[in-house]
């Protein structure tokens, strides 16, 4: 058995593929199979081991945040880097972790410690979390801040 992640594009599954490919460390396009027409229809990817195909399938199937990819990352350089890639040229930053690229695909990046940082005395954990709900991309040194100081 296989689980993969499949999202459908109306015409840019080729250029998402590229950039999600190029953006995500470890990560290369696998295969386009193409249309009569030359243009892309289904992008395969490899995206760090995690198998995501994408589809041109034209309209009515928009892409909405209650569905994401999650980058699970170690370092505020990471994360950085990450966030400037995927909300440049029409991305819009979110709440708490979250950005909506410039094809619609929501997306989280988040620092490897956080469910750590979420765990354990009530204190820390609502700390933790207040500072979380103010952020838009994530600041680790902000988030042990929190936590450290509760």
């Amino acid at each position: 058995m296989t689980v993969s992640t499949f999202l459908w594009f109306d015409t840019d599954a080729e250029a998402a593929g590229e950039l999600y490919a190029a953006t995500v460390p470890n990560s290369r396009v696998v295969e386009i199979t193409r249309q009569g027409d030359g243009s892309a229809f289904v992008v395969s990817l490899d995206l760090d081991g995690h198998a995501v195909t994408l589809m041109n399938g034209g309209p009515g199937h928009p892409h909405t945040d209650a569905a994401s990819l999650q980058i699970t990352v170690d370092t505020q350089d990471e994360i950085d880097a990450l966030w400037d890639a995927l909300t440049a040229d029409g991305g819009e930053p979110g709440p708490c972790g979250w950005l909506t690229d410039r094809f619609g695909v929501s997306w989280q990046v988040v620092p490897a410690e956080l469910p750590k940082l979420l765990a354990g005395e009530t204190e820390r954990v609502i700390a933790v979390g207040t500072a979380l709900r103010a952020m838009s991309k994530l600041d680790i040194a902000a988030l042990r801040r929190a936590h450290d100081q509760a």
